[in-house]
């Protein structure tokens, strides 16, 4: 009993939302339906205990008598969103070299904040690709628990990668010792990181195919593990039964990896017509952050980043921009990641006008990051469309987000597993 006290006055305490109502009933004057594309007049969506039960029209819906009501009248709903590359411990304003100003645990101070910002920007459900001393997990651990408010996290730990590659840090002198917990060599040595992260609560395995433009004293398109190692890494991920993203901007990068069995690939900047085809035959899925170009150039000189990872953007951005357009014509599968951390959290959903501006149409932006991406990460089951069975996590915007995309930019309420998160009607 003391213990049980403890624990929700420390979710009090903290701020987070409480516990959920067992049965809620949630209702709205238009639901999107992402796998038919139409929109359902009049929706009426009923969970127990956080997960859907029963949906469709009213009066096609019994609504329990001692349902909660939540009638967001007027407004269109849809699944909650999810990006699938995040960094919730980083923040851009920080600066390039913040850690050495800083204590280790200020990044987790940092990712709870980010969390809030996610969550209230109405992704439910986050990927965070890449965390020092683990502490996405700890963060996913927070909140699961209600110490704090957030997405479901979907965490990686460290970022695995080659010696002076990517996922390595090639600021400092060798007499600065520097955190290399993600660093490894050789097919077995990558095997046996992949344990090691596994071990420590990873969920999904992200390793470094190739250079990357906040790196130092590399190329952003140079491969950085061999053919070898990217299919051992890949081999001991899935047998643990884990997915795996793979930071690549290179052509030859990203087809290794393809060929290793990866994923997801992320960035995809130099992906190449044969690449294309690879990735369709494997399945695999690419996750391209083609709106944080923008704030990079306009903020990144403000927030200390070096003049020479801003040439890396600059000559890289708008290409990324140009094999979006042309991956996602030839057929591509297509999932939302922003890489939110390196422009800030919450204005994630302004990644939605840059996907259309480059050639998809709002219902396309919508599922990748609903539809597709739930597919992505394993969790079809759990999130990604609004159906018996899955989270009741559910956003609501004033409009119609497929007439007006930037509707996703102004989420008016969002509801993680039946407890309302946000209400800012």
């Amino acid at each position: 009993m003391r213990k049980a006290k403890w624990a929700m006055l420390a979710v009090l305490l903290a701020g987070a939302a409480p516990v959920a109502a067992a049965t809620v009933a949630i209702s709205a004057a238009r639901m999107l339906d992402v796998v038919s594309g139409q929109m359902v007049a009049n929706p009426v969506i009923v969970s127990v205990d956080g997960r859907i039960t029963a949906i469709g029209p009213a009066g096609s819906v019994a609504i329990p008598a001692d349902a909660q009501r939540i009638d967001l009248a007027g407004m269109t709903i849809l699944p909650g969103l999810i990006d699938m590359h995040v960094h919730l411990t980083s923040d851009p304003t920080t600066g390039y070299y913040s850690d050495l100003e800083h204590t280790p645990t200020f990044s987790m101070v940092v990712g709870v904040a980010n969390a809030g910002r996610t969550l209230d920007a109405g992704f439910t459900t986050v990927r965070n690709v890449g965390s020092a001393d683990y502490g996405d997990v700890g963060l996913k651990q927070g909140i699961e628990a209600g110490f704090a408010r957030g997405p479901r996290i979907v965490p990686a730990g460290y970022a695995l990668g080659a010696t002076g590659g990517h996922c390595d840090d090639n600021r400092f002198p060798p007499n600065i010792v520097v955190d290399r917990s993600g660093v490894a060599s050789g097919p077995q040595g990558f095997r046996e990181k992949v344990r090691e992260v596994h071990k420590f609560g990873a969920d999904v395995i992200k390793f470094c195919a190739t250079g990357g433009v906040f790196s130092a004293r590399d190329t952003v398109d140079g491969q950085q593990l061999t053919q070898e190692e990217m299919d051992a890494l890949v081999d001991e991920a899935h047998r643990l039964r884990m997915k795996v993203a793979v930071h690549a901007h290179g052509t030859d990068g990203i087809k290794a990896a393809i060929r290793a069995g990866a994923d997801t690939i992320e960035h995809a900047s130099l992906a190449d017509a044969e690449a294309f085809e690879l990735a369709k035959k494997a399945g695999t899925a690419f996750s391209m952050d083609i709106y944080n170009d923008d704030y990079i150039l306009a903020e990144g000189a403000k927030n200390g980043v070096p003049e020479a990872n801003l040439a890396k953007e600059r000559a890289i951005g708008l290409k990324q921009r140009q094999t979006f357009q042309a991956a996602h014509k030839a057929g591509v599968k297509m999932v939302f990641g922003s890489d939110a951390g390196v422009y800030p959290h919450g204005d994630n959903g302004r990644q939605f006008a840059k996907m259309t501006e480059w050639g998809m149409t709002p219902l396309q932006a919508i599922r990748a990051a609903t539809l597709n991406a739930g597919e992505a990460l394993g969790m079809a089951t759990d999130v990604g469309t609004l159906a018996v069975g899955r989270y009741a996590d559910i956003i609501a915007v004033a409009g119609d987000p497929i007439a007006d995309i930037s509707q996703l930019q102004k989420v008016k309420v969002v509801i993680k597993g039946g407890t309302v998160a946000k209400d800012a009607r």
